[in-house]
């Protein structure tokens, strides 16, 4: 997919992104969809980051008010669109939280009472049993929603590039480092891009090219282990979560009953909090599950996954799951970028030129309207 011409001829552009992760192209698609013309230059040979190293999961419900459930509703219309357009299955639709605690059911009976459960359906335990007999017995109930999408983020990212390309135009240098901005435009590892404006959304990476804000804002990495699991018998229509996903989800954790949830969860299940744990399950095409996942605050990539984590996480799947033996066929350590702005970190570090990292792990969910909410500034 490199353009080898723009390496040999200083090609000049509207609008250069830095990075090919998922607001990297969320920001080329808002500018070529204005007839722009976008240039994207990405330091690894695929999306191989951040991007392709979570669920694929566009989430709506459980989002925090405000911005970001804004955005997640603005991009779920994207993707839907962009998927059609570009090839992009649709593995799962929608996400049901399983409550196994009281206090779970609470939560949920209060969010969908208010105006962001708007949609979505409250389950009977006798309900979730025949929508879903595989969720364990002692299920008090769930919440379903009917607006997530899953897509498999590691096949999806690669089609939503060559879509971008092929029906946009837009220009794509891969293997070559981001050096420097320039008055003239971009540096990177083969040459000059040439630009009228250019967009930073390197993730992490944000450090090497705008160091005084990556510092300003103690940008650094949450590390996530996660897995495959299979083979396995059991088929989940939609996403699956549980109750700590209740406490880490700000639509749910800001609900008046999320408090005495927490209080017993830090009773029983305090290692799990301990290391960010909540239960998220999703289903691939092949029928195996992407499991996980832990959350620890990081300064440096730390290569090295934790066995004891990694029970925790399994321990959660099987106590919500009625699944059999499964064993776990691959293991990675995901990550994304945070910093002590959230969610989301949009400044401005020179003449047009605006760095972009969602600082908060709603990347997927966001990255589109947070593109065009750039775009916006840049050209309008």
């Amino acid at each position: 997919m490199v353009t080898e011409r723009y390496h040999r001829v200083v090609a000049s552009f509207d609008l250069i992104v830095v990075g090919a992760g998922i607001v990297g192209l969320a920001h080329a698609l808002a500018a070529s969809r204005r007839g722009l013309k976008v240039a994207v230059v990405e330091r690894d040979t695929r999306a191989m980051s951040a991007s392709v190293r979570n669920f694929g999961f566009v989430t709506v419900t459980g989002q925090a008010d405000g911005d970001t459930r804004r955005r997640a509703l603005r991009s779920r219309e994207v993707w839907v669109e962009v998927a059609a357009e570009a090839g992009i299955d649709v593995l799962q639709r929608g996400a049901v939280i399983a409550a196994r605690r009281a206090e779970a059911l609470a939560v949920l009976v209060e969010f969908a009472a208010g105006p962001m459960g708007a949609g979505c359906e409250l389950l009977s335990a006798r309900e979730v049993a025949k929508r879903l007999p595989c969720v364990r017995g002692d299920c008090a109930g769930a919440l379903a929603s009917p607006h997530e999408l899953r897509i498999e983020a590691r096949d999806a990212l690669p089609r939503l590039a060559l879509w971008l390309e092929a029906r946009h135009g837009v220009a794509f240098t891969w293997g070559s480092a981001a050096l420097g901005v320039e008055p003239a435009g971009l540096r990177h590892a083969r040459g000059l891009v040439a630009g009228g404006a250019i967009v930073i959304a390197a993730g992490a990476g944000l450090a090497q090219l705008a160091p005084r804000l990556a510092a300003q804002a103690r940008v650094r990495q949450c590390q996530l282990q996660m897995m495959r699991v299979g083979p396995v018998a059991v088929r989940l229509p939609s996403v699956l979560m549980s109750d700590l996903s209740l406490v880490r989800y700000q639509g749910f954790a800001k609900q008046p009953a999320a408090a005495a949830l927490h209080a017993r969860l830090e009773r029983e299940c305090g290692a799990e909090l301990a290391h960010g744990i909540h239960l998220i399950v999703a289903q691939s095409a092949d029928g195996s599950l992407v499991v996980g996942d832990s959350h620890h605050d990081v300064d440096d990539d730390d290569p090295f996954a934790s066995a004891a984590v990694e029970d925790l996480i399994l321990g959660e799947l099987h106590a919500v799951l009625d699944m059999g033996e499964a064993r776990v066929v691959e293991r990675w350590l995901g990550h994304y970028p945070v910093a002590d702005v959230q969610p989301l970190l949009s400044r401005e570090v020179g003449e047009r030129v605006h760095a972009v990292t969602v600082t908060s792990g709603t990347g997927m969910s966001t990255a589109f309207a947070i593109g065009e909410e750039t775009i916006a500034k840049l050209f309008d």
